[in-house]
């Protein structure tokens, strides 16, 4: 049984916001100036992640420890009215995170959950945001490249200057 009337409770529920929290804020912020640019809540992927890198095939979920469940978190406790409600919710929510990651994995994507909790303190959050780039630059293309051999990488061959450099670009076209 609920201790606040269906229009009180109606109020609360309608002023919890879902986008552009201020732990999202936070990471949004922190990426972008770092170089990174992403999309927002693409709906066209399962789960409409938070933040979406398509030039590192990662996708990033900024759950609030409550209503995803993070166990072992002091910040998720289930309210002590309506419990059978929340439980059911909470599970629920916990069973389509774990689904929609298996399959955007499947799809080759790389999912990276950020949690409410790894944002409060300053020290967590630098912690935890410099691991997210850590995390976002790990799966890079130029893996096994030097720095040297990725400026010499090209998609044609290096000119030669001189007499003969005529004859290169006919060779060329």
């Amino acid at each position: 049984m609920d201790i606040k009337s269906k229009e009180e409770r109606s109020r609360n529920m309608s002023a919890i916001r879902s986008g552009d929290t201020k732990p999202e804020m936070l990471v949004r912020r922190y990426l972008h100036a770092r170089g990174f640019r992403y999309g927002l809540h693409n709906r066209k992927l399962p789960g409409s992640p938070d933040i979406v890198l398509r030039k590192y095939k990662t996708v990033i979920f900024i759950n609030g420890c409550f209503w995803h469940g993070h166990e072992g978190c002091k910040y998720y406790r289930l309210p002590k009215s309506n419990i059978e409600f929340w439980q059911k919710k909470i599970t629920r929510n916990k069973e389509r995170d774990v689904f929609e990651v298996s399959v955007l994995e499947a799809k080759g994507w790389k999912v990276l959950t950020v949690w409410e909790c790894e944002l409060r303190t300053i020290a967590q959050r630098e912690d935890t945001l410099t691991r997210l780039v850590q995390d976002i630059k790990g799966g890079s293309n130029n893996i096994g490249y030097t720095q040297e051999e990725q400026i010499h990488i090209a998609a044609e061959p290096e000119a030669e200057y001189g007499r003969d450099s005529g004859n290169i670009l006919k060779q060329l076209y």
